[in-house]
């Protein structure tokens, strides 16, 4: 009998304990609504919500529901589709900012996905079922680990918190390919947020060219220059329409794709070493990336 007292009590410290998580972490946590969606989101800085842009995805105004019901309207600061970060504006969110933990979840860890639904908390428990290294997005984001769960998300938690152990945030729900539910770790958050704070949106290496895979031999694989932009960074390195970019830095290039999802944030203002094929001649040029304009 006391086994079982003493077991029911560990159960019952254990669920105290996640309830008391949740209820700390929630007054930070909105619901967000807009014409076509239904999201959650977190306070990042105070006048600063964070969200899924997957979750947003058309609208650029949006009505944040408060804890206890009240709600604010609020703006689309800024967008990054590549790593799923979207940025509102709103001056009435004076909840405090989430506080996040810099501790990498582990897998097999224990988490509560935290979203918002009508002013309440929209609670989700479960385990890391996959803990790796940085990764690329399919959009070509760069995401600072990939992180799993293996849990139920309803459609609108995501954009909402994940608690860890300790019950601090640890990075951002999200949908992933085949409904997965990843985390946008804290560190891409943070990096992310910043920059859309400052330019409304994430610079992108620009090489000013279009570009068509070509074979060049039964081995090798080139990127054709179909057309060359007028003053920008390929115009300015002597790049002609008709040649076939054969390697970069020295590597040979493996696809147009791979090639132009290595044009991030980092990549502005880096001179590229390109090897062209122009005429059956190999010709050397210097490439300084330029950033994306604004579409």
């Amino acid at each position: 009998m006391s086994n079982t007292s003493s077991s029911f009590s560990a159960f019952e410290q254990f669920s105290a304990a996640m309830a008391d998580a949740v209820s700390a972490a929630a007054p930070g946590v909105l619901a967000i609504q807009t014409r076509h969606a239904r999201a959650s989101g977190f306070v990042w800085q105070p006048g600063w919500i964070v969200s899924s842009d997957e979750g947003l995805p058309e609208d650029e105004e949006a009505e944040l529901v408060l804890p206890g019901g009240t709600t604010v309207a609020a703006k689309v600061a800024g967008r990054d589709p590549t790593t799923d970060v979207l940025l509102l504006r709103c001056e009435g969110a004076t909840a405090a900012p989430v506080v996040f933990d810099a501790a990498p979840l582990r897998a097999g860890e224990m988490v509560i996905a935290l979203g918002a639904r009508e002013g309440l908390p929209l609670v989700a428990g479960g385990l890391v079922s996959l803990a790796g290294p940085a990764w690329r997005s399919l959009r070509g984001g760069e995401i600072d680990a990939r992180i799993e769960l293996d849990l139920r998300l309803r459609l609108g938690a995501e954009g909402g918190i994940v608690l860890n152990a300790r019950g601090r945030a640890a990075g951002m729900a999200v949908f992933g390919p085949r409904r997965r539910v990843l985390v946008i770790p804290a560190a891409t958050i943070e990096r992310v947020a910043t920059q859309l704070m400052k330019h409304g949106r994430m610079p992108r290496g620009y090489l000013g060219l279009s570009l068509q895979p070509v074979r060049v031999d039964a081995c090798s694989v080139g990127a054709m220059v179909m057309g060359v932009a007028e003053q920008g960074p390929g115009a300015a390195a002597g790049i002609r329409q008709g040649d076939i970019i054969v390697a970069m830095n020295g590597q040979p290039i493996r696809s147009v794709p791979l090639l132009l999802r290595a044009l991030g944030p980092a990549s502005v203002g880096t001179v590229l070493a390109l090897s062209l094929r122009r005429a059956g001649e190999a010709v050397e040029v210097q490439l300084t990336v330029g950033e994306r304009p604004a579409d």
